[in-house]
This record gives structure tokens, C-alpha cells and sequence, in this order.
């Protein structure tokens, strides 16, 4: 039995092996429609969300399987104190497979030593989402054509970002990628990726302040919004929120051919004038999230279609 916690738990031949199961799906729908009959998939939600929640019930029941769970810790049994193990011990009775989202890093990781069900990390404070990774690899992958040779800008809230962080363990893997950090110096990304992940690996980066420096030389600008939940006071989150703003006139700064992904939701960071934008391709990577967590689902779960 396997769990995913971080998206380093799978290989870079098995990461292929998935994003080319979830291309087949994408393909061949009717092909997979009954894949997971008879399965169920629990969704444990300690915190609210939209996409994340829905994509992986989407998922489930785009294989034939059905879904059960609960999408915020007040109703569940959290609110009377139960633990992450007690309830994932009651879970394994109920479901074939689980994804937990949970305010506090390490909580799936807790659940999985005490779980006898496939456990998937749906997002852990601001440490790892690597559904979301997965879903970012598989819309540049898809679009792109490969994972190499590409400069990818990452813009906007870099500290507590756990979609950035995930995406530059999974990306310094493939050969000759390069970075560029834009954010303001509050939001810097944290010094251990810096120095343990990329300066480590010898991956070239470089930190810049002004997104328009950046766009000329972008192959993918992967945009974030700043989190209000993950700032401790208001005015912080007031004071950041609006530094960067991404509209027509920034995008004609940018390569014919870059693409802007953004694992969302978005407050204002795309100006809604970028939608129409060919290059704008983050609905997109919405339903790409979707075949990508249908192809987790059936690798976890040992189904051979």
C-alpha cells in the first residue's frame, strides 16, 4: 500500500508513468468510466476548499466510484477533539482511499502511519499540496510537451506558497530548468529552498522584485495569490496583497508562446482581461487537476484498466 505526501514520494519515471495514464484518460473518458465501481473515496477536509475538494470528488466519480467525507473540521468529530489517527482509523473502515486536507503540516503524514487505506495529502498548512503539483506538471507537460529546458517565473506570495514549494522539488528533476523568484522581500521564498533545493542542486535562479524585469524571458509564469490565512495581522495582508497585479499590458511584455498558470483561487492578482489571453491557460489546469487525481486514484488503488 502506498501514499503520496509530497510529490518526491514518486519517482520521475513513475511521475511520467501517471501524467501519461492521466493524457489516456483525457483521451479515453468512457474507457475508464467504470474503473472504480463498488470503490469509495473519503474526502477529510479540515480547512475549506473549493477545487481541491471537488476535483478529487469529481475524480472519483468520473471512475464509477462514489465519495463520502466531510469539508471543514467543524463537522466532524475534530470539534469534539478527535484526533487525525483516531479518525483515520474509523475512515479505513469506510472508504478504499482518503484525501486529507489539513491546516497543520504533517496531519496526513500522522494519518498514514495509522491508516490501512492509501492516504493523499490534499494539502498540509504551508507545507506540501502535491495534487497540485502534479496537476501544474501536467498542464506544462501537456501544453508544453516536455519538462525540460524551461524558464519558469514564479510570482507573487513565494514564503507560504506550498503550491511553489512543491513545484520546485518536483521541477528540479528534469533536466535544465531554470527559475526566477519574483516577489516582494517579505514574501521571499524561504532560505532552506533556496539554499537545500536549488544552490544544493546547482539549478540556476534568481530573485527580481519587478514582475516586468521577469516576462521577457519566461517560458511559463506561474502566478499565486497572497494568502490571508496565512498572514498573523491585517495590515501585513493589506500592505501585500496588491503588489502584483498581471493585466494586457504586462502580457505584451511576455513571449508569444508563455503560458500563465495559477493554482487558484485568484483575489485580483490576473486582471479578468488576461482570461481571453491564449496564453492564459489556468482554467485549463483545472481540469487537467481532475484527470490527474483519476490517474493517482487508480495507481494508488492497483487498478489495472
Amino acid at each position: 500500500m502506498r501514499h503520496l505526501m509530497s510529490p518526491l514520494d514518486l519517482s520521475v519515471e513513475e511521475t511520467d508513468k501517471l501524467l501519461n495514464l492521466a493524457n489516456d484518460i483525457e483521451k479515453n473518458p468512457e474507457k475508464y468510466a467504470h474503473a472504480c465501481a463498488g470503490k469509495k473515496l473519503a474526502t477529510c477536509f479540515y480547512e475549506p476548499s473549493t477545487r481541491t475538494r471537488l476535483s478529487f470528488e469529481a475524480a472519483m466519480l468520473n471512475l464509477g466510484g462514489s465519495v463520502l467525507g466531510f469539508s471543514s473540521a467543524d463537522s466532524s468529530s475534530a470539534a469534539k477533539g478527535e484526533s487525525v489517527s483516531d479518525t483515520i482509523r474509523v475512515i479505513s473502515s469506510y472508504a478504499d482511499i482518503c484525501a486529507m486536507r489539513h491546516p497543520k503540516e504533517g496531519a496526513p503524514l500522522v494519518a498514514s502511519e495509522k491508516s490501512t487505506i492509501p492516504v493523499i495529502n490534499a494539502g498540509d498548512g504551508g507545507h506540501q499540496h502535491p495534487t497540485q503539483t502534479l496537476t501544474d506538471l501536467l498542464t506544462i507537460h501537456s501544453l508544453k510537451g516536455h519538462l525540460d529546458n524551461l524558464t519558469i517565473g514564479l510570482c507573487g506570495d513565494l514564503k507560504f506558497g506550498r503550491t511553489v514549494h512543491s513545484l520546485i522539488h518536483a521541477l528540479i528533476r528534469y533536466p535544465n530548468v531554470k527559475f526566477v523568484l519574483i516577489s516582494p522581500e517579505e514574501l521571499r521564498v524561504p532560505s532552506y529552498i533556496r539554499e537545500d533545493v536549488l544552490a544544493q542542486n546547482n539549478v540556476p535562479f534568481k530573485e527580481v522584485v519587478r514582475l516586468e524585469d521577469a516576462l521577457p524571458e519566461l517560458d511559463i509564469l506561474y502566478m499565486t495569490r497572497v494568502q490571508k490565512e496565512r498572514f498573523f495581522n491585517e495590515e501585513d495582508y493589506i500592505r501585500m496583497k496588491d503588489f502584483y497585479i498581471l493585466n494586457k499590458a504586462k502580457m505584451e511584455l511576455a513571449p508569444k508562446d508563455m503560458l500563465v498558470l495559477h493554482p487558484l483561487p485568484r483575489v485580483n492578482e490576473i486582471s479578468t482581461e488576461v482570461d481571453d489571453d491564449p496564453r492564459a491557460v489556468y482554467f485549463k489546469q483545472v481540469q487537467y487537476g481532475v484527470y490527474v487525481r483519476m490517474a493517482l486514484i487508480l495507481t494508488l488503488l492497483g487498478m489495472e484498466v
